[in-house]
């Protein structure tokens, strides 16, 4: 199994320019919520516990991230029980505002994300290998922590395999 580190690099090196990388802040909670949406029905009722697929592909997901790295698999679990609750509400709708909300949330996620792109000149990263769906929240994740200056050796050793950020200026202090 590849390393946080390994993961983190590849997909990174499909998203270097600050502007791709901003529409993935965007896109890419959408198309989570949205997924979690759409397979949150049928919810089946188990010893007391309300389960989907949703549930179960969360579950799926946090194990993968808890594989790679505690600290990110805990921020993880956050945003994914988010994802997975607002998901759940959703999908309590009626069968219209459960379609018209997953697939709302999932197309225009997509097509942020493929904006985002068009600015960076690549395709997808998922499109080469497909972690990158679940490698893409992560990224966001990470992308969260290194605004706020945290975990620098792991942003330190990202741009060493994939390059430093590129593109629209931002507020933000040179990374050195």
């Amino acid at each position: 199994m590849k390393t946080l580190i390994e993961h983190l690099s590849s997909y990174a090196s499909y998203h270097r320019d600050r502007r791709n990388i901003a529409t993935h802040f965007i896109g890419v909670p959408m198309i989570v919520v949205g997924v979690a949406t759409l397979l949150s029905r049928p919810a089946f009722v188990v010893g007391g516990v309300s389960l989907s697929a949703a549930m179960l592909a969360i579950a799926g997901s946090l194990l993968f991230y808890f594989l790679l790295d505690l600290r990110y698999a805990l921020a993880m679990t956050v945003f994914m029980g988010g994802a997975g609750y607002v998901g759940a509400c959703l999908a309590a709708q009626s069968t219209s505002v459960w379609l018209g909300a997953g697939l709302g949330l999932f197309v225009v996620g997509w097509a942020i994300q493929f904006i985002g792109h068009a600015y960076e000149g690549k395709k997808p990263a998922f499109v080469d290998d497909i972690a990158g769906f679940l490698i893409g929240p992560l990224f966001v994740a990470a992308e969260a922590g290194f605004m706020l200056w945290l975990r620098k050796g792991v942003l330190q050793e990202i741009e060493i395999n994939a390059g430093p950020t590129h593109g629209a200026p931002t507020a933000e202090p040179t990374r050195a």
